[in-house]
Order: C-alpha cells, then sequence, then structure tokens
C-alpha cells in the first residue's frame, strides 16, 4: 500500500475556503466525491492529521465528517488501527440489487401501461446523449446520464417514497458502478437501455419488467466475476 499521505494529496482537489454548510459539510462532500468516483480506494488509510492540514480546520470537524461518513457506510474507524475507507460489502450490494429489481422493475411495467408519450421522448432524447457518450468515451458524462435514465423512469411513477428508497440504494451502489465501469460495460448498458425503453413504448409490461430485471441482474453477474479476481475490494468476497 502506498503511505497515507500520497493518496489523500493526489485524490483531494485543493479544498474551497467556504462552504454553506460549514466546514464539516465541506469535508464530507469532498470525501464523499472521492471515495465513490474511486479516487479514494477501498482499504486506503485516512489520517486525520494529513485531512486537518488538507481542509485548514481543527480536528473537530475531520471527526465529525468521518463519523458521518461512517454512517454511510463509507468509512471504517477502529481506534486501535484509525480510519480507512470501507471495503465493499457484497451482502450490501446484494441487497441492494434485490431493492433496486424489485422497485425498478415494477416501476418499468408500470409505466409502460401509462402510454406516457412525453417521458418516451425524454428517455429517447437521454439514449441520444448517452450513445455521444459510448462513442466519446466518456466515463463520466456517461455515467451521469445512466443516473438520470433512472431517475427519469422512477420519478415518472410519481411514487416519493418508492423514489426515495431506490435513490438510497442507487448511492450505495455507486461505487460498485464506477468499479464496473469500461468500454464495453457502457456499450451493454446502452443496449439494455434502449430494450427498456422500447418495451415501454410498446406497452408491453412484461417486456419493460423483464428488459429491467436483466439490466440490473447483469451488473451483479458481473461483480460477483469482479469480486474473484480483486477480493481485496471487498469485506467478504468469500461469502456465498
Amino acid at each position: 500500500m502506498k503511505s497515507t499521505a500520497d493518496p489523500l494529496s493526489t485524490a483531494l482537489a485543493p479544498p474551497a475556503r467556504s462552504s454553506a454548510g460549514g466546514a464539516t459539510d465541506r469535508i464530507v462532500e469532498t470525501l464523499r466525491e472521492a471515495i465513490v468516483t474511486l479516487e479514494l480506494r477501498p482499504g486506503i488509510v485516512l489520517d486525520k492529521a494529513t485531512l486537518t492540514s488538507r481542509f485548514g480546520v481543527s480536528r473537530f470537524p475531520v471527526a465529525e465528517a468521518l463519523n458521518r461518513l461512517k454512517a454511510e457506510g463509507l468509512v471504517d474507524i477502529r481506534p486501535q488501527s484509525g480510519t480507512t475507507v470501507s471495503l465493499i460489502r457484497l451482502a450490501d450490494v446484494r441487497e441492494n440489487m434485490f431493492l433496486r429489481r424489485a422497485l425498478e422493475a415494477e416501476t418499468a411495467a408500470l409505466l409502460a401501461d401509462s402510454n406516457d408519450a412525453a417521458l418516451v421522448a425524454e428517455l429517447r432524447r437521454n439514449l441520444r446523449y448517452q450513445n455521444v457518450a459510448v462513442d466519446a468515451d466518456d466515463r463520466p458524462g456517461f455515467h451521469r446520464l445512466d443516473l438520470s435514465f433512472h431517475d427519469l423512469l422512477i420519478g415518472a411513477a410519481r411514487f416519493p417514497r418508492v423514489r426515495a428508497m431506490v435513490e438510497h440504494a442507487r448511492l450505495a451502489l455507486d461505487r460498485v458502478r464506477r468499479l464496473l465501469a469500461s468500454p464495453r460495460r457502457h456499450v451493454v448498458t446502452y443496449q439494455e437501455h434502449v430494450a427498456i425503453v422500447d418495451a415501454i413504448e410498446a406497452g408491453n409490461t412484461e417486456a419493460a419488467r423483464a428488459a429491467m430485471l436483466a439490466h440490473i441482474e447483469a451488473v451483479m453477474v458481473e461483480l460477483e466475476a469482479f469480486s474473484q479476481t480483486h477480493p481485496q475490494v471487498f469485506a467478504d468476497q468469500e461469502m456465498r
């Protein structure tokens, strides 16, 4: 493993000196972004002294920020061994994928039955941009469009509690999605999205449900394979 200072110096952009939410919010936002985008890899040590120097703050807001990130499952704090970026827990991923399969598949089926031409037009527009991002190998751009695509679908169902649950599950899966990001995966994801929209536009509820299930299940299958070749990223790789 690299020294504790190296990953922090490389991953954390020079912090803004002010934030509407105060120093703690600023640190949480910066570290969360670095962790979710894998700039800070699972298992990396987060040295408090380095963070206080990097952010130009006292130890208190750093400690508060790390406690909040611990509550989100992004860092582990152990009194005798310090703070590290959490390893990814396959059990948590499987649970969040289960939620997404159940909620988003039924959402796709519901929307296929709604005959919402405006929604289909918005989805087709998103797909055009996805295609451009795939051709340009624009990974951050594709990631944003992927999130927007799913948010368009879940938002159109107009169930706020369902939307909140899906959003929570999605946030918990962001690191997984980044780990699997590749030009090939983006092409496949785009094709899976097209199949979902085709089924919704055709008003075929069963096809829409099946297309969404296949889309989400494909990610889980790839992750299980990835966990076999990169066990150091996972806290419970051996679990079956």
